[in-house]
């Protein structure tokens, strides 16, 4: 059995992820044909032991192939793996990013870009899920929350309108207003991706619904697998 990393060494590994990360584009936005999105959902299994009954966590990972900029979808891929790290806000990234990187993996044909349901570099230590996958596989990545991790920024009020998010004094990602009636979403570069880039691919990938489509699309996908294995 592995060894559980101490908190202390974690915030190292992130840190060093953060120092690898790019945030300047090496995607050739002329030649973007290929966009992924990547989403989790839990599954849990319960067995009985001595009348105990013991429950064992699973986490789904898709992640679906669409065509940029019709949001075509093309393919999917997903992976099933046991949960091993536990819920800790700020280290999520050690429980999600595997699934995700080994169902990135897992696509027959590679996109020019993924979008990750996960935070960026708008993350406590820079190091958010999108950062740490895509520092992993070495491929440009976005991330986009519905929740603010950290940092402040103000809030857009139009459709379409975005606000940037600081942190430390740092420029960490967007609040965009992808939808009248809703409330922000927040965009942030994770690797190979610059912040306005981010953000404009994003606005680019938003159709009829709140969320851009490779997540919405993604999120769809690791659900329905979910139900198909329940």
């Amino acid at each position: 059995m592995a060894v559980r990393k101490t908190t202390e060494e974690l915030y190292r590994i992130q840190e060093e992820i953060a120092s690898k990360a790019v945030i300047e584009d090496e995607l050739n936005l002329d030649e973007l044909n290929l966009i992924a999105g990547a989403d989790q959902a839990f599954l849990y299994e319960s067995k009985f032991e001595n009348a105990n009954e013991i429950k064992k966590e699973n986490i789904i990972s898709a992640v679906v192939l669409l065509e940029y900029p019709s949001m075509r979808f093309i393919d999917h891929a997903y992976s099933l793996m046991p949960v091993d790290f536990p819920y800790i806000p700020g280290l999520l990234s050690f429980r999600e990013a595997p699934a995700i990187i080994n169902a990135f993996h897992a696509l027959k044909t590679k996109p020019d870009l993924l979008v990750v349901d996960g935070g960026g570099i708008n993350h406590q230590r820079f190091a958010g899920l999108a950062t740490h996958v895509g520092v992993s596989l070495d491929v440009a990545t976005i991330g986009v929350t519905k929740n603010l991790l950290c940092g402040t920024g103000e809030l857009p009020i139009e459709e379409g309108g975005s606000r940037i998010i600081t942190y430390h004094d740092r420029e960490i990602g967007y609040y965009l207003k992808s939808k009248t009636g809703s409330k922000p979403i927040i965009v942030a570069p994770g690797h190979k991706v610059s912040l306005e880039t981010s953000l404009k691919l994003i606005k680019t990938c938003i159709h009829k619904h709140k969320l851009p489509e490779p997540t919405r699309i993604a999120h769809l996908c690791a659900n329905k697998i979910k139900r198909d294995l329940e």
